[in-house]
């Protein structure tokens, strides 16, 4: 069974340990090097599909929330942990405002039908926390539907965990200054503007808002059944590193993949194939 506790061990057949050099707590957190996180995430990415192939093995339901302000790193993190594996096996939810109907159900009721079947993976890029936090402060939400949510939301995932579903959550931790830098990083980059919308500015100018309503967040659904993981975002590299490697000490597994062997011989067909000529084709043009 692989573990990933941070240091070698005689158990951990992948030896996966995160190599960056630790700061004194208070500090800030140094960049790191492109070369140590690509050599760092490869590791990572390798137990990452071990993880995919026992979650399918074994019929696991695994649903990961990631949360936290906008331009965090939740969705690097993301795409980080997606990049090798497959997608039917691994899903990400990044749900739209809801619709009419979709605002006149249960508030959960979406949600549910984005859960995992037996062998799945889901990653949540914003999930129902949205009513505590993002829908609290833009006033897209009365206070009783909020306080409906903190009484409704600590149930939920209790049944949501007795149900058999492994249940992890993650918010992604970034300062003012911080958030800032990558905001205007997103405005100035054309592939990038997307990302940057009219919510984010109006956020921005609502910090503490969003600090308090985070803070009774956690008060109420911080529980021992399904804790907040805060993951520090200010240093991107570490912030996906630090999450994968901790997602992969939260699910007991084996590796699961299959041996690798050698190719047989292509089988040739008994009856000659005569290819059609190549210009009865359309092709696309080689610009490249």
């Amino acid at each position: 069974m692989s573990k990933h506790d941070g240091k070698k061990s005689h158990d951990d057949p992948a030896n996966v340990v995160y190599h960056a050099e630790v700061e004194a707590p208070g500090t800030k957190p140094k960049k790191m090097s492109t070369e140590v996180y690509l050599k760092e995430l490869e590791k990572l990415q390798i137990e990452l599909v071990k993880l995919q192939e026992w979650v399918k093995r074994e019929g696991l339901r695994v649903v990961v929330v990631f949360e936290g302000r906008d331009a965090a790193g939740k969705g690097g993190t993301i795409k980080r942990i997606t990049d090798a594996l497959n997608p039917r096996i691994c899903r990400i939810v990044a749900l739209p405002a809801p619709t009419e109907r979709e605002a006149g159900q249960w508030y959960f009721q979406r949600y549910v039908a984005q859960l995992p079947a037996a062998g799945e993976m889901v990653l949540f890029d914003r999930s129902w926390y949205n009513r505590a936090v993002v829908e609290r402060v833009m006033g897209w939400s009365t206070e009783e539907q909020v306080q409906e949510f903190f009484r409704d939301c600590p149930e939920f995932e209790r049944m949501v965990k007795r149900s058999g579903i492994i249940l992890i959550k993650y918010w992604f931790s970034i300062s003012d200054d911080e958030q800032d830098r990558r905001f205007q990083e997103r405005i100035d980059d054309p592939l990038k503007r997307w990302k940057f919308s009219d919510t984010d500015l109006q956020g921005r100018d609502r910090w503490e808002e969003f600090s308090r309503a985070k803070d009774e967040m956690f008060k109420y659904t911080d529980i021992k059944e399904s804790p907040w993981w805060v993951v520090e975002g200010d240093v991107k590299k570490r912030a996906r590193l630090n999450c994968i490697h901790h997602l992969l000490s939260q699910i007991p597994y084996e590796d699961a993949l299959p041996e690798p062997f050698k190719l047989p011989p292509r089988k040739q067909s008994a009856e000659g194939y005569v290819r059609p000529p190549i210009d009865s084709q359309t092709y696309v043009p080689e610009v490249y």
